[in-house]
């Protein structure tokens, strides 16, 4: 009796090994906390960044990470607010007029040589301020929740598939995996610049880098774009191989307004992901509501079988690629509109105009697509900030769009 009681507790308790974990989904919890207005828009220093790092630092906590950072999981910087925009910014330890922001990082040991950062900013403008295009008087918080709640919800759910694999599997992956939530993204790339500088694993070691900011507004037609590809030849072949499901918009340039070019500069490969921009950037009305959830679900399971599909191809090749941003031509006017930086097709699409800007006063709508500017033919966003070089404020210049199927002629005032 005693032998077939033994046995029965040996089955039951090897049947319960036998069940995998499962890595729970809280995507749109997290975004919801992280662009409550009771955080006051996260910008870097304030008590509502506090409060995202201190929920940042609780979800790594029940997922299971390693703290990685210089104290727990954060990674205190402190640094001095820039009075003149050229200069790089000045990081110190002096308290006096200074600004402290804190990154989040937390880490899964594989016991590998190489590490993946896996990573997404957390901040973002609180009340506006010189990032903001609110053009109202009221002041209004500025929730961020595509950017970039979406990227660190997506972060956090790579974070718990990663680490539900780490348990479940018997042969342990040969990348182990840091996450991080960057701070000071907005205030020019402090938090990704502070941790390039002041690594808190063997900068060495860092096999690649995968940056998400603005993933939560995917459209209809499932574009997603996709910067970095150039930074090692793995990746293009990777990308398409795993693609059932996106139109994918690629950019070879590893350096852009994004975390991702601080690692980029220490000669880290590097991939970066985007879905476009919209009529909310940088304003109020970017609310949770708003993001297509099955869209980032769907960017949640693509960038997990990219990582799964490298895992076997040991350190990756660093290739430099042509820094776009060093050739961007300098231009002293705009059209007041927001470019559709997913369009892949001939000329500058608008993806929303503004009021009371040259575009607005010239009957240019959203979904046009800028053709000709003055004497110059648009082709792409390049050719189009090229056209824009030359004119001063008050020149007046003849405009081309296409607007659906017909072509309309008109002039804009800058």
């Amino acid at each position: 009796m005693k032998k077939i009681m033994f046995l029965g507790v040996l089955v039951a308790l090897l049947s319960c090994k036998a069940e995998p974990e499962v890595a729970e989904n809280k995507i749109k919890e997290d975004v919801a906390y992280l662009a409550d207005d009771k955080l006051e828009g996260r910008q870097t220093g304030t008590d509502g960044e506090k409060k995202a790092s201190e929920y940042l630092v609780k979800r790594f906590q029940e997922i299971g990470l390693e703290p990685k950072g210089t104290e727990g999981y954060l990674q205190p910087f402190s640094f001095k607010p820039k009075t003149d925009p050229h200069k790089e910014v000045e990081f110190t330890t002096n308290a006096d007029s200074t600004i402290t922001g804190n990154n989040v990082i937390a880490f899964i040991d594989n016991n590998a040589k190489t590490t993946v950062v896996i990573g997404a900013h957390y901040d973002h403008l609180g009340f506006g301020g010189e990032g903001s295009l609110y053009r109202e008087k009221e002041k209004a918080v500025h929730n961020g929740a595509d950017d970039n709640a979406s990227g660190v919800a997506v972060m956090l759910n790579l974070a718990s598939r990663l680490k539900t694999k780490a348990i479940n599997a018997d042969i342990k992956d040969k990348n182990n995996y840091l996450f991080m939530a960057f701070s000071g993204e907005e205030m020019g790339l402090l938090g990704s610049n502070y941790f390039s500088k002041n690594p808190t694993i063997d900068a060495k070691s860092i096999n690649y880098m995968i940056n998400m900011d603005m993933v939560g507004r995917m459209k209809a037609d499932s574009t997603l774009a996709v910067y970095g590809i150039g930074t090692s030849p793995m990746f293009k072949q990777t990308l398409k191989s795993n693609n059932d499901k996106f139109k994918l918009v690629e950019n070879e340039s590893g350096v852009g307004p994004s975390d991702h070019t601080s690692f980029y500069l220490i000669d880290v490969p590097v991939l970066h992901f985007f879905t476009g921009q919209h009529e909310d950037y940088h304003k109020p009305g970017d609310d949770s509501e708003k993001l297509n959830y099955d869209g980032m679900n769907l960017i949640s399971d693509y960038i997990y079988n990219i990582i799964s599909d490298l895992d076997d191809n040991g350190e990756l090749a660093f290739r430099k690629t042509k820094n776009e941003s060093e050739e961007t031509p300098r231009f002293k006017v705009g059209l007041g509109v927001v470019p559709d930086y997913l369009y892949d097709g001939k000329g500058m699409r608008i993806d929303g105009t503004r009021e009371e800007t040259p575009a607005f006063n010239a009957g240019l709508l959203k979904g046009d697509i800028v053709v000709k500017l003055g004497d110059s033919t648009i082709t792409d966003m390049m050719s189009y900030m090229r056209a824009l070089s030359v004119f001063d404020n008050g020149d007046e210049a003849a405009i081309t769009v296409q607007r659906g199927d017909k072509i309309i002629e008109t002039k804009v005032v800058f």
